[in-house]
Formats: structure tokens, sequence, C-alpha cells
């Protein structure tokens, strides 16, 4: 976590912005509550034990975050956008249930290897790709 940390103050730094308490703690607590949170999420979050910040405040350092590289901004059709911690993970794809809004994250070298060749058929060079399936998850297909 020490390197996120860093990457974050030189970001910071290069950027001409100071790195301030109040964006330490929402760094740590999004780094401890895991992945695909919303603003609000993670605002109430830290306001249980930091109640001087802001909505505004973890709104703007999240959008920090995710332009020095450290956390991707996701839609995931809930109308709201969630955010992932990027740094160091493998890539992944996502299984998103309509009903109940669990996001479930999967790997399968199958699909990388599938769109590689689409790719190569198309002389295309793939830089990115984000893969979301829609549909319903075990427990809300159960009767």
């Amino acid at each position: 976590m020490g390197k996120i940390r860093e990457k974050f103050r030189r970001y910071l730094t290069d950027k001409g912005l100071k790195s301030t308490q109040q964006r330490d703690i929402i760094l740590e607590e999004f780094l401890q509550a895991g992945s695909h949170l919303s603003i609000e999420e993670l605002y109430l979050r830290i306001r249980e034990k930091h109640p001087n910040i802001g909505y505004a405040t973890v709104y703007r350092t999240l959008k920090l975050f995710t332009e020095c590289g450290i956390a991707e901004e996701h839609q995931f059709g809930d109308g709201q956008t969630r955010y992932e911690f990027v740094v160091g993970e493998e890539h992944h794809d996502h299984l998103i249930c309509t009903q109940c809004k669990r996001i479930i994250e999967f790997e399968d070298s199958r699909i990388e290897t599938l769109q590689d060749e689409v790719a190569r058929r198309h002389n295309f060079k793939i830089l990115d790709h984000r893969l979301e399936l829609y549909g319903l998850c075990a427990d809300c297909r159960k009767p």
C-alpha cells in the first residue's frame, strides 16, 4: 500500500496540489473498503469516523484517484458511478446481477484469447477493454 500512497502523492505534487490529511484518510478508507464503491457508500463509511470530511471532498478525491490511475470508474446500470481500485490488480471482468446489484469479478483466459484473435483478424490493437455481463445471480433465480 505504500507504493500506492507514494504514487498518489507524486501525482498531487506533479499537479501542484497538496497532500492533505483528508485525502490520506479517504485513500486509506478506499483501499480498506474493497471495490465497486459509489461515492455515497465511501462517504458514509468515512463520515462515521471523520464527520468533518464533506461529500464534495470525497467526490473530488475519487476523481483524483481515477486521474492518477489508482482507481477506475464503472457504470453497472444502477445509476451510480462505482469506483474500483486498480493498481497491481490483475485484469478481470464483471458479472452484474440486475436484480440485487451484486457484482462478481471473474477471469477467463479463453475470453482474453478470443478478444486477441478478433482484434488480429481486424488488424486492430486493443489498448484496454471492459467486459460486463448483466443477468441474474443464483440467489435471485431461486423461486
